[in-house]
């Protein structure tokens, strides 16, 4: 079981000027990687523009994804963690989590996983605190789970 996130895509960063930055700068491991392509992150910021701050899943924390496939080579997760929260659409955000899949279900597993860690308010804490190498550690724990 390969681990979900390691030191290459995760980013701490003190503030950006707009979720949109905030989104090129989350993707960008996964651009690097080859896991997706600007198709997709563009895709992502359509997806906000048409429909809202859907994606704000919770205070701070928002779940950015486009249609699967279009834009994904390969299956991939990348986070973004602000110190201070930047607008979307109206909603403050801190934590960016960027999901490519390539299909409806074969990122499910790695989703649920990570859910669960962020519905536990201690870690949701931990990863809002932005400390790279203890949001490291709380995901390896929660793999193990």
């Amino acid at each position: 079981m390969s681990m979900i996130f390691n030191d290459q895509n995760i980013q701490i960063r003190e503030q950006v000027s707009s979720w949109q930055e905030a989104l090129k700068i989350a993707s960008k491991p996964l651009l690097d990687s080859h896991k997706i392509t600007n198709t997709y992150v563009k895709n992502m910021a359509k997806s906000v523009k048409e429909n809202g701050p859907y994606m704000v899943l919770t205070d701070y924390f928002a779940l950015m994804h486009a249609r699967p496939g279009e834009g994904v080579n390969q299956i991939g997760m990348s986070l973004l963690v602000l110190k201070h929260p930047v607008d979307l659409e109206g909603k403050p955000v801190k934590i960016f989590l960027v999901m490519a899949a390539l299909d409806n279900t074969s990122h499910l597993n790695a989703l649920k996983r990570i859910m669960n860690i962020l519905m536990n308010n201690k870690s949701f804490n931990t990863i809002l605190n932005g400390n790279k190498k203890e949001i490291i550690d709380l995901f390896k724990e929660g793999e193990k789970v």
